[in-house]
């Protein structure tokens, strides 16, 4: 599948953001936990549904893990993530695609005050 054909399915248009985050741990719902990971991911894009991120870990697609988005200097929320998708990047890091896991409307709207605050930064 093309890059152009993912984004074209995309619900949410995906914005641009420097985040860092550190995986200590992931699970899957049937209570499986692979713990002392120590992984850092870099979070590049964000939407109302998910984020994209980059890391050295080899991390596995279909488990969860927990974290906080900071959007701006003010606004962030906690939220469970679930990994999609990864493929290997040239570098021997990894790409991800992750969703948010039951993530209250009012704290997806964050993702909507913060692409406000982007196009007013322009």
């Amino acid at each position: 599948m093309q890059n152009n054909e993912i984004r074209d399915r995309r619900k949410y248009r995906r914005l641009p953001i420097e985040l860092s985050l550190a995986v200590d741990e992931v699970f899957k719902q049937d209570h499986v936990v692979i713990k002392n990971i120590g992984a850092s991911i870099t979070v590049f894009d964000i939407s109302k549904n998910g984020m994209g991120f980059i890391s050295e870990a080899n991390l596995p697609v279909g488990y969860y893990f927990r974290g906080t988005i900071q959007l701006g200097d003010t606004d962030f929320f906690r939220v469970v993530i679930r990994i999609v998708r990864s493929d290997i990047m040239e570098d021997n890091c990894w790409v991800y695609g992750a969703e948010f896991v039951g993530l209250a409307k009012f704290l997806a709207d964050k993702v909507d005050k913060y692409e406000k605050m982007l196009m007013k930064a322009i």
